[in-house]
């Protein structure tokens, strides 16, 4: 069952092009990661300060792979989290797995 998880990052003031920096080197080495789906960023068309990230793993353990990684911890934990104001982490399951467990 396909894990998903959606993040919401809002850089502090003065931050923003150097999380979006940070996510452009995060974004390629997290695609070629064994276990990764999905891993897309998106930016606030109207809030330059706003990102999303919608990723889709192959399991639990991939994600918690992803979070270990090196190239996460270096542009992600070490670079672009101490740059947000506020971030949100939401995890959820694809309809078709709700679905399967209710039947």
């Amino acid at each position: 069952m396909p894990y998903v998880v959606t993040v919401k990052w809002t850089a502090k003031p003065g931050e923003a092009s150097a999380v979006a920096a940070a996510i452009d080197k995060l974004i390629p080495p997290t695609r070629a990661e064994e276990g990764v789906i999905l891993y897309q960023a998106h930016r606030d068309p109207h809030d330059d300060h706003s990102f999303f990230f919608y990723e889709q793993y192959v399991n639990e353990d991939a994600f918690r792979r992803h979070v270990e990684s090196a190239h996460a911890k270096t542009f992600g934990a070490n670079d672009a989290v101490p740059r947000l104001a506020e971030r949100e982490f939401t995890t959820y399951q694809t309809w078709e797995d709700v679905q399967s467990r209710n039947t």
